[in-house]
């Protein structure tokens, strides 16, 4: 019998409605096999084909390691979580759904600041007065380390967000926070602003390929033939 081809695709949410009505309509539409809380399925019309239901971010984790050949998450899962990005994975398809940008946000009172640069000096004058480091809310740790040290921002500590980021500055919790949004109503809600050269990343879902995974001829084909059937719904949507 021929290895399976092993695809995972998120169980739950937003971005697996998205991901069945894209598979649907490419012509390889989602099955569950059994039971659908065996978190095992399959896709129609390729029969060597296995489906992998479980968390976006485990899919990064399962992609990194090689338990599955390819995987549907975000890119800023991946992004985030992955050291060596382009060497553990290859992006193979945006999918055009699971939109968001990645920012940095402040409170809108804080009128002097509108850009990455303005955050030093702003930092520095808060520890002078309070004796302490601008503290920023976020889930997002690695993204955010990296981006504020491109714009020459060190004056500042990471608190880790496990619910609500966008409220932690009203809470008192942090004074900014690096989050993602899709339409910026939440931002505005709790009167916060984007700064002008704040956006981190614009994630979307994407396709990816596990380049640890036990790649054969066999998978190459049937990783060719998904990626032919959502290239061509792509381009005919």
């Amino acid at each position: 019998m021929a290895a399976k081809l092993l695809i995972a695709v998120p169980s739950k949410g937003r971005l697996k409605d998205a991901a069945a009505d894209l598979f649907a309509r490419a012509g390889i539409a989602l099955r569950n096999q059994g039971h659908e809380r065996l978190y095992r399925g399959a896709l129609s019309g390729l029969d060597d084909v296995e489906v992998v239901y479980t968390s976006a971010a485990e899919i990064v984790h399962q992609l990194k390691t090689g338990r599955v050949h390819l995987g549907l998450t975000g890119e800023d899962l991946i992004r985030e979580t992955l050291a060596d990005v382009d060497g553990s994975v290859e992006f193979l398809k945006p999918l055009g759904f699971g939109r968001a940008d990645m920012v940095v946000a402040v409170p809108d009172c804080w009128i002097d600041v509108s850009r990455m640069a303005d955050l030093e000096d702003v930092a520095a004058q808060f520890a002078s007065v309070h004796g302490r480091r601008l503290r920023v809310a976020t889930k997002y740790m690695n993204l955010t380390r990296r981006f504020f040290a491109s714009h020459g921002v060190a004056g500042y500590r990471i608190v880790e967000s496990a619910g609500a980021t966008e409220a932690t500055p009203a809470a008192g919790s942090a004074e900014l926070i690096v989050d993602i949004t899709t339409t910026g109503t939440t931002l505005r809600a709790n009167h916060l602003k984007v700064l002008e050269d704040g956006l981190i990343l614009k994630s979307q879902a994407h396709l990816f390929a596990s380049r640890a995974a036990a790649w054969n001829a066999g998978a190459n084909k049937l990783s060719a033939a998904i990626l032919e059937r959502l290239s061509r719904e792509a381009s005919s949507s």
